[in-house]
């Protein structure tokens, strides 16, 4: 039995952070249910590689897929009447969409008190910015996170991957187990949750706001380095590979300079203390740069293992395939796909003691669950069959 073996979700949410909320709940047991549009689906399923929706089979796995018509009322219709038996409805429209639909937080919770609404949206429900375009790029531009990215006196840095939205799907998962948890121990009833992509985000990048509110400075982009802590970066090694360092604590500084052979550094008047690193990086990278081009990197990373320095490798996917470490604990695993074959993907995470989550199923077809989603709320083979030729579903 997995966790949220009882729990029932509408997913109505298109590309990365809605789908990534539901992949989370999905892997730990709950019925989640793709609302896609007949024949076109979730637009997640357009990011691909070699012509396969990789993106789509990875995190639409575990899940089920009914291919509804909203624009007809009989679909609106269908949509409502599994509201009714849900226990959250996930959707991530521009703000004010389903209540031109005419459903809104209050018609939905008119069909189904308890339930628990996901608005997700990239700067919210509310404000002078919620009916404004709000797409992770945008986000992550505007949350600071690109100003703090690369080198200095360099154009700043969006990431290369869905940054904004994995973030908020992960907030995402936590709000609504923490809504479920109120709902249940309180007995208040659903609720609206108003997840934009931009808070999530904003809130992981550090003390950034006190920090301009305490010093009046914008920290400049540092690349690899901190402005808070030092030695830290990337270094290349003689084999032209990288290894990451963080000798950031004073003993563990104070361990890599006897490490290196150059124990003199300790008591350097420029090395001495955090603040003194941090205000000598320039002086500091040389002399760890002018050690690390010695070696190569895997004896490198040996020989700090065996001092106990925090040195890692910087990999490549093709590395962290094969490394030992994801394979001894068994990170990654190949599951089928009707549609493309084996698919490589990451294992079901958190580990759960006594209730671990669990890979079931593959990714859905468009659709490929309709007929059942169907019957289990009570609409007949016939019904079906003449839904189907007025197009209302796929």
């Amino acid at each position: 039995m997995l966790p949220l073996d009882d729990l029932k979700i509408l997913d109505m949410s298109r590309l990365a952070a809605g789908n990534m909320v539901s992949h989370m709940l999905a892997d730990f047991g709950a019925d989640v249910i793709k609302v896609e549009k007949p024949g076109k689906g979730d637009d997640l399923r357009n990011w691909k590689v070699n012509d396969v929706s990789h993106w789509w089979a990875v995190y639409s796995r575990n899940k089920r897929s009914l291919a509804l018509n909203l624009k007809q009322e009989e679909g609106l219709g269908i949509l409502k009447d599994l509201v009714k038996s849900a226990d959250v409805f996930i959707e991530n429209f521009v703000p004010g969409t389903l209540e031109k639909w005419g459903i809104g937080p209050d018609q939905l919770m008119e069909l189904n008190k308890n339930l628990i609404i996901l608005r997700i949206s990239g700067w919210g429900q509310t404000g002078i910015y919620k009916n404004s375009p709000g797409f992770g790029s945008l986000v992550e531009g505007m949350s600071g996170f690109a100003s703090m990215t690369g080198e200095e006196n360099q154009t700043p840095l969006l990431p290369p991957l869905a940054l904004a939205d994995m973030v908020a799907g992960l907030t995402g998962f936590g709000a609504i187990l923490m809504s479920i948890i109120v709902s249940k121990k309180n007995q208040t009833g659903g609720q609206v949750i108003d997840l934009s992509l931009f808070e999530p985000l904003f809130s992981i990048l550090g003390p950034w706001a006190a920090s301009y509110d305490i010093s009046g400075k914008i920290p400049p982009r540092m690349g690899n380095r901190s402005n808070v802590a030092a030695p830290r970066g990337i270094y290349k090694t003689k084999d032209s590979k990288y290894v990451s360092l963080s000798a950031s604590m004073q003993s563990m500084w104070e361990k890599f300079a006897v490490t290196i052979g150059a124990k003199d550094l300790i008591t350097d008047p420029r090395f001495i203390s955090n603040s003194d690193r941090l205000r000598n990086q320039e002086d500091l990278d040389d002399v760890i740069s002018k050690f690390i081009k010695k070696f190569n990197r895997d004896p490198l990373l040996e020989k700090c293992s065996e001092a106990g320095i925090t040195v890692g490798p910087v990999l490549d996917i093709s590395e962290i395939i094969e490394h030992p470490y994801v394979k001894d604990r068994q990170i990654l695993t190949k599951h089928f796909n009707k549609e493309y074959g084996e698919i490589l993907m990451h294992e079901a995470f958190p580990r759960l003691s006594k209730t671990p989550g669990k890979i079931n199923k593959p990714a859905p077809t468009v659709g490929e669950n309709t007929d059942d989603i169907l019957k289990e709320i009570g609409i007949s083979k016939e019904q079906i069959n003449q839904l189907r030729e007025k197009n209302i579903i796929s």
